[in-house]
Order: C-alpha cells, then sequence, then structure tokens
C-alpha cells in the first residue's frame, strides 16, 4: 500500500475542508510547491491535489501550481477537481501527471466517463464519495440514486486507474476511516482501491493494509501532527 499525502489548492493556498464544507476552512501553507518538496523530503512517492477552486466552477483553475509541483520531477501526481472536459484532462494530463480524479462528472454522466476511460486507459481514476452506503455530488449535497457499490461494481469493468473512496462523514474529521465500507468494497471489485477521508493514526495505516486498499490518502492529520508521513509509510512496510 503507498500512501499519498493531500494538498487541497484554494486561492493559491494549501487549505483544508471539513467535511468539504467550504465555510470551514482551515488554512495551512502558502506555498503548495513547497508543500510538495517537503513531501518529497519526507520521503513521498505520490501526491494528491484536490482543485478546490476548480470544483467550484467546474474547470480547472490551478494548474499553473499543478505544473510547477509536477516541474519537481519527483512525484506522482493525481489530481482531481472540476474535471468535466476531454480538453481539461488532456490538459492536466500534458503537464505530466500520473492520473485525474473524476467524481461528479463520471456519477453524472457516466457514458461520458467510460469514453473518457477508453481514450486515456489508465490515466482516469474514479472518485466516489458517500454518505453511507449512497453516492453524493455537487459539493457533497446532491446524493445519487445508485449505491455506492452500484457504481464501483459499473466502474470496475472500465479500463479505469482506480477508485479513490471518500467516506465524507469522516473527511477532515481526525476520527478514523470508514474501515467496514472500505472492506467491503475492496472485496467487491478487482481494481485498486485507494481510501480516503479520516485517515489518522499508524494503526489506521496497518488496518487499511491489512484489508487490501491499494493506497491511503492523508491530509489533515500531516498537517496537525497526529501522523507523520514518515511514520505513515514505514507502516505500510510493517502493517
Amino acid at each position: 500500500m503507498y500512501i499519498i499525502p493531500a494538498i487541497d489548492l484554494r486561492g493559491g493556498k494549501c487549505v483544508r475542508l471539513i467535511q468539504g464544507d467550504y465555510h470551514r476552512q482551515i488554512n495551512y501553507q502558502d506555498n503548495p510547491v513547497k508543500q510538495a518538496q517537503e513531501f518529497i523530503e519526507q520521503g513521498a512517492e505520490w501526491v494528491h491535489i484536490v482543485d478546490l477552486d476548480g470544483a467550484k466552477v467546474g474547470r480547472p483553475v490551478n494548474a499553473d501550481t499543478i505544473s510547477a509541483i509536477a516541474a519537481l520531477g519527483k512525484l506522482k501526481i493525481e489530481v482531481g477537481g472540476g474535471l468535466r472536459t476531454e480538453q481539461d484532462i488532456k490538459k492536466l494530463l500534458d503537464l505530466g501527471i500520473e492520473r485525474v480524479i473524476i467524481g461528479t462528472q463520471a456519477v453524472n454522466d457516466f457514458e461520458w466517463f467510460s469514453d473518457m476511460t477508453k481514450r486515456f486507459p489508465g490515466k482516469v481514476a474514479l472518485g466516489l464519495d458517500a454518505k453511507g452506503s449512497h453516492v453524493v455530488t455537487g459539493g457533497w449535497y446532491d446524493e445519487h440514486p445508485k449505491s455506492l457499490l452500484e457504481l464501483a461494481r459499473e466502474a470496475a469493468v472500465l479500463p479505469i486507474a482506480a477508485i479513490i473512496y471518500t467516506d465524507v462523514a469522516k473527511d477532515g474529521m481526525l476520527a478514523g476511516p470508514n474501515f467496514e465500507r472500505t472492506k467491503v468494497l475492496i472485496h467487491t471489485v478487482s481494481v485498486p482501491v485507494v481510501a480516503s477521508g479520516g485517515v489518522t493514526t499508524v494503526p489506521d495505516i496497518r488496518k487499511l493494509a491489512s484489508l487490501g486498499a491499494a493506497g491511503a490518502i492523508v491530509g489533515r492529520a500531516l498537517y496537525e501532527g497526529t501522523l507523520t508521513l514518515t511514520d505513515a509509510i514505514t507502516a505500510t512496510n510493517n502493517p
């Protein structure tokens, strides 16, 4: 299992939103490129970037910052937030990132998402944000009629890179991930599942590894010191 430290971009800064609420923002680092460099020095091989400005307007906004992080040449980068068109996907992939994450647009227009996975095989991950068993979109306010597992099964037959699963009730809460639903998802599909939301401690990392998660995204815990990136990476090697 690999560890993916998170950088959420808003207004050119690293921030975290509590449960995805734009009105509950914590500011951390004014220089995202510097933050990425610190992650590299601590052993990171991946970084998870969310363009929060892009998610709000429906198109990438922080491409220059993402490009500067990619130019460091040391990280595999996954990027989500506001991806709605093939042109925007190509623009980000052309920067040299490893994969894009598509959530709302994938759920709302699955036919389009399916087409994008075939145009960019292995370069598109599905972001599934859920409250309980149901997927939510539109800033986590709109509940989709299909369940998390239904959408995961439909996506798993496509040439996707991974499923990024976030329990929105856990996100930014420093209260541990949803282990049970993560386990069910991993056992339901054959594609890699990356866990996100609430990953806080070394035991969290070890348990996710034992469940068979391909990766774990860690955000607020790193910024607030409940978990160090070095310890998280070490835990994946010593589950």
